[in-house]
């Protein structure tokens, strides 16, 4: 008998029984949402509600439209999407481009171009391409955006004056004056009240505003004005929302070929690259929540575009505005504490209840007041921040001259305007190079900016030959991509003004990359911040001469710097200069004068050599502009001597950023004769007084080894030099209780937020930073300087292996230590 026919005919019947002592088999899983979702839906609900009404009035479209878009971006995209906790519906970046589909082909034909540009969001889903979208540059999302804006706002001021918006932003510019001329009171009061609710609202002081900001400005702006509308009697147009029973749905498209693929592709992009933008900054703003608000997934951003897409063709299908991302509610959904999609979901199931049950409330919003809003809105997409950015990264022509062709063009052409440009830019970077030529004492600099290619040579070479034969030269090269040209050029210049007398060094280059036949000068071929093994780097063995044995090789030292790396550019220094004898600096040792003959010295020596080669030239004139302005640090940091706590590194601070204290155990003696320390105490007096520092970081570390002594600590006779110094760690040692004693004050003391400490010594290192932080206060001039308010104290834990900084958040008792998380924070 086959092992696969059971041995029973009525096997197939069998019970399956749990074993005995097992607890019963769960039952079916119940659908439950968090308290938290139920809040943030009711609150995004809140928001797009009068926003999907006056996204459809500014399009031309059915009002019920919008609602439509909302609840189906809700729940569809909601449930499909791959950004958990993105709210999407009709959003304002796509106000132009639908108005303009429905002016063209109508409503029924636009809601058929939706349903295509969903198609084609799913295929793209489909060949996983979600990523590629983020290759667009920001200036040209920012400056699409922007134009979107200002065609909103231009349009929207018509129906905010009373009368109807023109096709385009150079007809409503040209109707305005007999617009103004010609303006509607009651619809101009109704619209100066919506801004001005949407305007100071948020701005409401006290504890009276804290209460009251909970309540979506947008929501109260609308509300306030239709009821003072109602109340006073005013005539002016309302929402009008006809019977669902003849709303408009799809209906095949009609109309050009092209011009219809023109219209899918531009809905798609601009759907598609809002969403996805949107959906990344989602992340972000989930990551700076505090962690005890629950774990949110990361984006899929192939799954977001795919649940777009699906989103689209039923939106589209039900006759429905097109759905994308809206930074709006889903930064509203973030900051109320939503911890799943449920919160999106459930916002969509309130906008179908809403536009079932409310039509007769919403029949009281005067469009005007909807217009207004829209106008708002419209004119926040103009960020003054996006601006900055541009400028600051110059691409704001980029930007400029997408906003302008969105603005006067239309958005497909503005986009592609924008993209010419922005290629035309990094061609016209990458070719660009300046190249300037100076005689300082004696020594003529050529000084090399951009990227050195085949176009630059002829302007290279004639620099180079403005050099006298036998003089010394610096050439300073500032770019990270030389090609061959240009490598054999500066080569050959190289070696005829060296065999002519002449002394040239090259700098502003990668270490240990030499087109020149001598060999290495010290053998270190790795760049600063590159994986360190204690500053050294291996050089290869030293030939020896036959019959002895070879020599081994020296320790190579690369030194650090306090900027970025040079880019790859060739080294082209030969050896070193010529010594007393007037030999050149033999290949494997120091180039100059120094001669270290002992490893600690040469190491030193070579330290010193890669900082004079690669960040002198990048330093030298903020250094000069320290040198003549003086320092003005802007705080104290107080640290321990720990070799592997590197103050400039971990808080991305340059030379004149910190007035910085070492010391073992990052201790501050309490002021006094008989337990004070004169260095440490001189050091604050002169940062607070003198220096007029804003704030005073004491900052701990993981593995300190001072926390480490005192632990273990012994009274001793005769104590030394290090015993008496760590007397001014017993007072933290005395914050942190004994392990038996820990589960009687479990709040009482420091802690880091989300983990327990791992050690002793952790929690010592942490009890340390909040006592040293009370012996501050202590000290006179710091406390006069408190009671000023000139002065903030903070408190700092840097774990080492994790490579990771907490910050001291006083709030709660004892002091919590907070991961610093990796986010854009606002200056």
């Amino acid at each position: 008998m086959s092992a696969c026919v059971p041995a029973r005919a009525d096997s197939a019947r069998t019970k399956h029984v749990h074993p005995p002592h097992s607890p019963p088999p769960a039952g079916p899983r119940r659908f439950r949402v968090a308290g938290a979702d139920v809040s943030a839906a009711i609150a995004v609900f809140l928001i797009a509600l009068p926003l999907s009404l006056g996204i459809a009035l500014a399009t031309g479209a059915p009002l019920q439209a919008g609602l439509v878009a909302a609840a189906v971006g809700g729940i569809v995209a909601g449930r499909i999407g791959g950004c958990p906790l993105q709210v999407s519906g009709p959003a304002a970046g796509l106000t132009v481009v639908t108005a303009d589909l429905i002016q063209r082909y109508g409503w029924r034909t636009t809601c058929a171009i939706t349903v295509l540009a969903g198609l084609v969001q799913l295929g793209l889903g489909c060949l996983r391409v979600a990523r590629s979208a983020l290759a667009v540059s920001p200036a040209i999302v920012h400056g699409m955006l922007a134009g979107i804006g200002v065609t909103i706002a231009v349009a929207q001021l018509h129906i905010v004056l009373g009368g109807t918006p023109q096709s385009s932003v150079p007809d409503n510019l040209v109707a305005l004056p007999a617009q103004l001329a010609n303006l509607q009171p009651a619809d101009l009061a109704v619209s100066v009240l919506t801004l001005t609710v949407l305007l100071l609202w948020p701005r409401i002081p006290g504890r009276a505003g804290a209460l009251l900001g909970k309540l979506p400005a947008a929501l109260i702006a609308v509300a306030g004005a239709t009821a003072v509308a109602s109340l006073t009697g005013l005539v002016l147009p309302k929402v009008d929302l006809p019977s669902w029973s003849s709303h408009a749905l799809a209906a095949l498209p009609d109309g050009p070929v092209l011009g219809l693929a023109a219209a899918v592709l531009t809905t798609t992009l601009v759907c598609s690259v809002q969403s996805l933008l949107g959906a990344v900054a989602v992340d972000r703003l989930v990551a700076a929540r505090p962690a005890p608000t629950g774990h949110v997934k990361r984006s899929d951003l192939d799954r977001e575009l795919l649940g777009q897409g699906a989103a689209n063709i039923v939106s589209g299908s039900l006759g429905g505005l097109p759905v994308a991302g809206v930074a709006v509610r889903s930064s509203a959904n973030v900051a109320a504490g939503a911890v799943s999609r449920n919160s999106t979901m459930l916002h969509g199931v309130l906008v179908v209840i809403a536009a079932l049950l409310l039509v007769p409330a919403l029949e009281l919003i005067p469009l005007a007041s909807l217009a207004a809003l829209v106008m708002a809105v419209g004119l926040k997409m103009v960020s003054l921040n996006h601006i900055r950015t541009v400028t600051r990264h110059r691409e704001v022509l980029v930007y400029a001259v997408t906003t302008c062709g969105v603005v006067f063009l239309g958005v497909l052409e503005g986009v592609a305007l924008g993209i010419a440009v922005a290629v035309g830019v990094a061609l016209h970077r990458l070719t660009r190079t300046r190249i300037t030529h100076d005689d300082a004492e004696g020594v003529h600099h050529v000084h090399v900016r951009g990227q050195l290619t085949f176009l630059a040579v002829p302007r290279l070479s004639r620099v180079l030959h403005q050099v006298p034969h036998g003089a010394d030269a610096v050439v300073e090269l500032d770019g990270s991509f030389m090609d061959h040209a240009a490598y054999e050029t500066l080569q050959d210049w190289q070696r005829t003004h060296t065999a002519q007398g002449g002394a040239v060094d090259i700098t502003g280059r990668r270490p240990g990359t030499r087109i020149s036949e001598p060999a290495e000068v010290d053998g270190c071929r790795c760049r600063p911040w590159t994986p360190w093994r204690n500053h050294q780097c291996e050089r290869p063995p030293v030939a020896a001469p036959a019959g002895t044995a070879p020599q081994p090789a020296a320790d190579g030292y690369h030194g650090t710097a306090t900027g970025p790396a040079p880019g790859p550019a060739p080294d082209l220094s030969t050896s070193g200069p010529p010594d007393a004898a007037g030999t050149p600096g033999a290949p494997g040792t120091l180039c100059g004068p120094v001669r270290a003959t002992r490893p600690t010295a040469r190491e030193l020596a070579r330290g010193i050599s890669a900082f004079h080669r690669n960040t002198a030239p990048l330093m030298r004139r903020e250094l000069a502009r320290l040198a003549r302005e003086g320092q003005q640090p802007s705080q104290l940091f107080l640290t321990c001597a720990d070799s592997r706590v590197v103050t400039s590194m971990i808080t991305s601070s340059g030379p004149g950023d910190l007035f910085v204290v070492r010391n073992v155990g990052n201790f501050v003696p309490l002021p006094g004769a008989e337990s004070g320390d004169d260095s440490v105490a001189a050091a604050i007096e002169y940062a607070v007084d003198v220096l007029k520092v804003r704030s005073i970081t004491v900052c701990g570390h993981s593995g300190c080894g001072a926390m480490q002594a005192l632990l273990r600590a012994e009274p001793a006779s005769a104590p030394t030099p290090l015993q008496r110094w760590l007397r001014h760690g017993l007072p933290s040692l005395e914050r942190v209780p004994p392990k038996d004693d820990e589960d009687e004050i479990p709040r009482a003391r420091p802690r880091l937020a989300g983990r327990a400490p791992a050690d002793a010594a952790e929690r010592l290192c942490l009890a340390n930073v909040v006592q040293q932080l009370e012996h501050l206060r202590a000290h006179e001039s710091v406390a006069r300087a408190l009671d000023a308010g000139d002065l903030e104290l903070h408190g700092m834990y840097f774990h080492v292996g994790e490579a990771q900084s907490y910050l001291l958040s006083e709030e709660a008792e004892g002091g919590v230590f907070e991961l610093v998380l990796e986010t854009d924070l606002p200056v």
